[in-house]
């Protein structure tokens, strides 16, 4: 078994406080852009059609609006997230594996793969 330093310990803590920071703010933005596009669609609908203004009460509207920025929320963070521990898990690879272009065996490809 390997030991592990100290400073390796807070290098890591130190990034993955700085990656879940990123992704808090991701988050955040993606909820203040999806409660705007979600408000005005239902807030309208509810004064123009006359369904809506019957069925949907205001507090139907909260949670058509609350559930959108939640969900644009946690999907923002969780994609901010996994391209993070993808870059990161990247630039600790090893070198032989960091090589991504592919040689081939110098066979044609077929026609539907031509770049």
């Amino acid at each position: 078994m390997s030991t592990v330093s100290r400073a390796s310990l807070d290098q890591k803590l130190a990034l993955a406080k700085h990656c879940s920071r990123e992704a808090t703010l991701a988050g955040a933005k993606a909820a203040a852009v999806a409660t705007i596009a979600s408000a005005i669609p239902t807030l309208a609908s509810v004064r123009m059609l006359p369904w809506a203004k019957a069925n949907i009460n205001p507090t139907g509207q909260a949670l058509i609006i609350s559930t959108v920025a939640g969900m644009a929320y946690f999907i923002a963070a969780d994609k901010k997230i996994l391209s993070l521990a993808r870059r990161h898990s990247f630039e600790e690879a090893p070198e032989h594996l960091r090589d991504t272009s592919f040689q081939g065996t110098g066979r044609p490809h077929p026609a539907f793969f031509r770049p």
